[in-house]
């Protein structure tokens, strides 16, 4: 049976990174021959930017709730076909999160060092991002909730999958970084009981603690931290610089759905933003977009050794010299794109400074 992918495309440079992804993704079929096949939604999401372009807040709220439904509905859908993975390019934050509380997502990023692995698992399904708006005269409402349902989801997967990450033990450190204080004493119990039935100690901190010990102390070999988006969303990028050594512009990211209906939906996404000030120049790094794309052929579509293969080609444009203007280079998107796809092997011979 051939594999399916799911896409999804926002404005702004949306559409010109679909178009990678679909080029790169197509090089890697051809590669691999395993018959990948796109289905993709006919809707085109809003970034923040077009929404505000020519909206007042009403319609702002209303497209805002159309995308978000609109995009739920093509996930549910997508999952209940056993499609098992979409990429989906950036789309406006509050439609994004409206759907994030629905389908109770977590976002996973593995960042690494020599000799350190952090696996950072994200609470996208609760907390500020996900609350809901209400206008009062003079005022805006947010209003969000906390549970013990999702916060136990939450960290179920997030250990489950460090397990996997490291089937030799698991973590070596478990921390959670919310701003428990808040919450009545409730958070700690809730993990608490979690920690008790999954036989693992986790530490709950305030965010500027686990700053603090990261700072001074850096992360264990094998660490977890599991985050509400109040932090991680502030602070992931500094994680990628500190301990990655990649730029935010370089990378993406997983997204997995822990809604029963959702059986597990991987979504894929770049962890820069639409760039709409980019949009129509061909300038936009597509870096993140074609790793996305390794990364959905290799784990959902049978092609291993795809995220090897892309990462040698990637270097072998680096050592040319090859780059969009980001990055220091002076070449278009579709440049950088054409350059890699010729330069795509699925063993290939060792990379040497001054090959062409």
């Amino acid at each position: 049976m051939e594999p399916v992918i799911g896409l999804a495309v926002g404005r702004g440079t949306g559409p010109e990174l679909a178009a990678v992804f679909e080029r790169v993704l197509a090089r890697i079929n051809d590669i691999y021959d395993v018959g990948i096949q796109l289905t993709r939604s006919e809707r085109l999401y809003h970034s923040y930017s077009s929404l505000k372009a020519d909206t007042g807040i009403e319609q702002t709220r209303e497209l805002t709730r159309e995308d978000a439904d609109h995009y739920a509905e093509f996930c549910r859908t997508q999952a209940a076909l056993g499609v098992p993975a979409v990429f989906r390019t950036a789309i406006n934050a509050q439609s994004l999160y409206l759907v994030r509380r629905r389908l109770q997502a977590v976002k996973i990023d593995l960042i690494t060092a020599p000799d350190t692995s952090l696996l950072l698992v994200r609470d996208a399904a609760q907390g500020f991002y996900t609350g809901e708006n209400t206008h009062v005269p003079g005022a805006l409402v947010r209003t969000m909730t906390f549970s013990r349902e999702i916060t136990e989801k939450i960290i179920a997967f997030a250990v489950r999958r460090a397990r996997q990450e490291w089937p030799d033990g698991g973590a070596d450190e478990i921390v959670m970084a919310y701003k428990f204080h808040l919450l009545d004493g409730a958070l700690d119990e809730w993990v608490a009981q979690s920690a008790a039935r999954h036989g693992v100690a986790i530490r709950l901190c305030q965010p500027d603690t686990v700053n603090r010990n990261l700072i001074e102390r850096g992360p264990r070999p094998r660490t977890l931290i599991i985050a509400g988006n109040e932090w991680a969303d502030i602070m992931h990028v500094i994680l990628l610089d500190r301990f990655g050594s990649e730029r935010q512009e370089n990378c993406c990211t997983e997204n997995v759905y822990l809604h029963p209906a959702l059986h597990g939906l991987a979504e894929y996404q770049t962890v820069h933003g639409s760039a709409d000030d980019l949009e129509g120049k061909d300038t936009v790094n597509p870096v993140a977009t074609v790793r996305a794309a390794a990364m959905l052929a290799e784990r959902h579509a049978g092609c291993a050794g795809a995220v090897r293969m892309m990462e040698r080609g990637l270097e072998t444009l680096r050592l040319q010299g090859i780059g969009t203007p980001d990055l220091g280079g002076r070449h278009s998107t579709t440049a950088v794109v054409d350059a890699l796809l010729d330069a795509l092997e699925p063993e290939g011979r060792p990379i040497l400074a001054g090959d062409s």
